[in-house]
């Protein structure tokens, strides 16, 4: 029987654990054609979450002493609601871990440190093909907003 999970800040340490799950969401993706372009790797966490200036905090789930799934996150803001917001940029549970709360409780501790911060919304994206996604989400409260659209304009080559 496999027991609760143990959420904590994800350190340094967890570098290549999290790179190795980013990985497999990254196969995923690619299996319901989701292009190639996934860079986020072991130098990038480090680079990226750590350290004055980082771009993410992160969470992680351990279940039976090994991680099982993150939830990367920064914090935004909306200036409709005049409010602060938490921005999840990324979520994976490893399948073989599913259905056991991790990803539940990953939205949950997000939650909390959204409140923590005075924030009011947790918002993210979601690939469309990605059905197992979607129903999870809808699962824990989330709805789909129609009337918003993703705008992106890049602005520089990838740097690696």
């Amino acid at each position: 029987m496999k027991r609760a999970p143990v959420l904590r800040a994800a350190t340094p340490d967890d570098a290549k654990a999290v790179a190795a799950l980013y990985a497999e969401f990254a196969a995923y993706l690619r299996s319901l054609d989701g292009g190639d372009e996934y860079y986020f790797d072991e130098r990038a966490y480090l680079r990226d979450g750590f350290g004055p200036g980082a771009a993410f905090q992160a969470i992680v789930a351990e279940q039976d002493g090994e991680i099982a799934g993150y939830l990367l996150w920064h914090a935004g803001y909306d200036s409709d609601l005049a409010r602060r917001t938490l921005r999840i940029a990324d979520l994976f549970v490893r399948p073989a871990a599913r259905r056991a709360g991790i990803g539940r409780a990953l939205m949950d501790e997000a939650e909390r440190i959204c409140r923590k911060f005075g924030g009011v919304e947790l918002v993210w994206e979601v690939f469309a093909p990605n059905e197992l996604a979607r129903r999870f989400y809808a699962a824990v409260g989330a709805r789909h907003v129609d009337d918003l659209l993703i705008m992106k304009r890049r602005i520089g080559d990838r740097i690696g």
